[in-house]
């Protein structure tokens, strides 16, 4: 996943909303990231278990989303990565995806982690918002010790309070010394969870603040949640980039890139 020259980007919609939508998100940032050299791999979950409320959106249905991703990836010949939450979940998602992500909430759950291990798939383990940096070496020994040495590590901020997250960009470094590529979630980290309307908000204005001093630390990877219309989009919508800004930002962050390296 590393490139000496340029950081890779995961991004797209949070949830997998549908074809149409999936194939023009995707379609936009490969024509983009191409431009810019950048390695780029499709984000989409298939499925959303991690919700506040019961009566929130949580998918399409299962195979047809994961229907889609393959589609993604072979109409557009990208990679894609999706979240998996329970170990039933592993064999099935590695037939559609090449990526599969351990949640933030679950990056403790040694089963979870065995079993994307045993996949053979990268996987990416976001980093728990309660945990340190250092302590993330227990989940990659969980994969590495299943025989999956292709391992990814994001970080998403830390709890501050009840109702919002703040960055230690320490952590970058600090989980690079692990030994595998370390990814920067520049919308998650925005999140404000909480709320009392069972639905997060977030600060999505300070998205470009947050990518911008990963690339500058050195994160070897961004992820980015992106929507055409994150108003109306079904998931995370307070949190995520506006697809018409991903351009811009990704040119100020090349130019960051160059001038580190």
């Amino acid at each position: 996943m590393k490139n000496n020259e340029n950081f890779f980007l995961m991004a797209g919609p949070c949830v997998i909303e549908g074809e149409d939508m999936a194939l023009r998100i995707a379609e936009r940032i490969t024509e983009i990231t191409h431009r810019l050299n950048i390695p780029y791999i499709f984000k989409g979950s298939y499925r959303k278990a991690n919700r506040s409320r019961p009566d929130s959106f949580t998918g399409i249905g299962d195979e047809k989303a994961l229907k889609i991703l393959r589609k993604v990836s072979e109409v557009l010949n990208v990679p894609t990565v999706t979240d998996i939450h329970e170990t039933s979940e592993a064999d099935i998602a590695a037939g559609y995806a090449d990526i599969l992500q351990i949640p933030a909430f679950l990056c403790r759950q040694t089963d979870l982690l065995v079993a994307a291990a045993r996949t053979g798939k990268h996987i990416n383990i976001k980093k728990g918002q309660f945990l340190s940096p250092d302590a993330m070496q227990f989940a990659v020994q969980k994969v590495a010790d299943a025989g999956n040495s292709n391992i990814l590590l994001t970080e998403r901020g830390t709890t501050f309070g009840y109702t919002d997250l703040v960055v230690d960009y320490r952590s970058i470094p600090r989980m690079q010394r692990l030994g595998y590529p370390v990814v920067m979630d520049a919308t998650h980290s925005l999140q404000q969870p909480n709320q009392t309307s069972g639905i997060s908000g977030g600060l999505p204005a300070l998205i470009e603040t947050i990518a911008r001093a990963a690339i500058a630390v050195g994160a070897d990877g961004l992820f980015i949640e992106t929507h055409p219309d994150p108003a109306n989009a079904k998931s995370d919508g307070a949190n995520m980039l506006h697809l018409d800004l991903l351009e811009g930002l990704l040119h100020k962050l090349v130019r960051i890139r160059k001038a580190i390296r």
